[in-house]
């Protein structure tokens, strides 16, 4: 993949060890970031990017495919530190980023935590306190799905809401890979959807997969699992099936 580089990074939420895949977008003139990780992974991000001879100090645009605390965690922090960069997003998901509206995510923990056992009840309130804690940023420029941004060679910025309702995927032509964030992920070398209990559209979510079969797509990027490229349109085609 030229110019296209993943970055993986390791973040222990209590006990759990998680990893995540923002990636980069490389051309002449720009160097874009798509999502950016949980609160405090700044260095992580920058030894990352070392890795690749790349700094964040480079960075001209960030792309924020939903508002996610593990996808918009960081993005606070690096504007301040580089306020020059430019933060792009969907208009859905723009208010929730600057912090107009309330995190969906948090609504979600919320709306469940009387439901949830007694022995759970402790995780979910600081759960809540985590996701609100995340630092919202003061303007984002807000891109429509079907453009095609001219950078890296296009990119196209494609509606797949469901897992929240303004979730873009992107997908750069060229080199027929898609950057999924969490429309898709990688479970056991395993393309699947995100966890139900995530998705806060079961319907829109799987109509936005199957929406991916008409992209020449060899090769996703899944925020969560990493790069997939073992038969692509069957896999796509056996999720699919399985919403039968």
């Amino acid at each position: 993949m030229n110019n296209i580089f993943m970055l993986p990074i390791t973040f222990h939420l209590d006990k759990t060890e998680i990893m995540i895949y923002p990636t980069i977008l490389k051309d002449d003139n720009e160097l874009i970031m798509i999502d950016c990780g949980y609160p405090d992974s700044v260095p992580k991000l920058e030894n990352a990017m070392h890795k690749i001879e790349l700094s964040l100090n480079q960075l001209t645009k960030i792309i924020i495919t939903h508002h996610d605390h593990d996808h918009m965690g960081a993005l606070r922090e690096i504007k301040q530190r580089y306020p020059a960069v430019e933060i792009l997003c969907s208009k859905e998901e723009a208010p929730y980023i600057t912090g107009q509206r309330k995190s969906l995510r948090l609504q979600q923990a919320e709306a469940i935590q009387d439901t949830l056992p007694e022995s759970e009840k402790e995780y979910g309130k600081q759960f809540q306190n985590f996701l609100a804690s995340v630092q919202k940023v003061d303007e984002v420029t807000v891109i429509k799905t079907g453009d095609i941004l001219p950078f890296c060679g296009g990119i196209e910025v494609i509606d797949t809401k469901g897992h929240m309702p303004g979730h873009i995927s992107l997908y750069i032509e060229k080199e027929k890979v898609l950057i999924s964030g969490d429309a898709l992920v990688v479970e056991g070398e395993k393309l699947c959807m995100a966890m139900p209990q995530y998705v806060l559209n079961m319907q829109d979510a799987q109509d936005s997969i199957r929406k991916l079969q008409n992209y020449d797509i060899e090769k996703i990027i899944c925020y969560h699992g990493g790069l997939y490229k073992s038969d692509v349109k069957g896999s796509l085609k056996e999720i699919i099936e399985s919403f039968k």
